[in-house]
């Protein structure tokens, strides 16, 4: 499993089936408890069904998890670990709307793709420069534009299409 787009407490899982889709076509893993409301799938349809508007929010979500998605596997393809891990921080800081994000080393280098020694060399590398402190469980960004310097281009490219078809400010 490696990931392949986040969704946050203003996003939605499971958009292809509130659009009538009949097949789920990928798997939602929870990193970081909290609450989050849960909606039937026959509820979801029906009011797609009668709300214009929530059609084309969904629609407008789901192309944005799409957009997420192909750059996740691009950046994967072709940036090192530590370009990919300072962009999966900062998304994940995003989501989470903090800079202490409760997750493990074990946890990111799935999510990335790499080896575990992997990610504790960079996160190594990070915390020397003082961009981020961490313990077991516990990364802290320290340095917010330190780490947006030090993440790809694949990072500023998804707030950007975030802020194109979501309105958000871009970072």
């Amino acid at each position: 499993m490696v990931e392949a787009g986040m969704v946050g407490r203003d996003g939605i899982v499971g958009t292809p089936a509130a659009l009538d889709s009949a097949t789920a076509v990928n798997q939602a893993v929870v990193q970081v408890g909290g609450q989050a409301s849960v909606v039937g799938v026959a509820a979801i349809q029906s009011a797609a069904r009668q709300s214009a508007s929530l059609r084309a929010a969904l629609y407008q979500y789901d192309q944005l998890l799409l957009i997420q998605a192909q750059q996740s596997a691009a950046c994967n393809a072709i940036h090192r670990v530590e370009e990919r891990l300072c962009r999966w921080l900062l998304r994940s800081r995003d989501v989470l709307e903090s800079d202490l994000l409760p997750l493990t080393q074990e946890f990111v280098a799935q999510m990335l793709g790499v080896r575990r020694t992997s990610v504790t060399l960079v996160a190594s590398r990070l915390k020397e420069a003082k961009l981020i402190k961490y313990r077991r469980g516990r990364v802290e960004i320290l340095d917010l534009e330190g780490l947006q310097d030090s993440a790809c281009e694949c990072y500023r490219a998804f707030k950007s299409q975030e802020a194109r078809l979501l309105g958000r400010a871009t970072a």
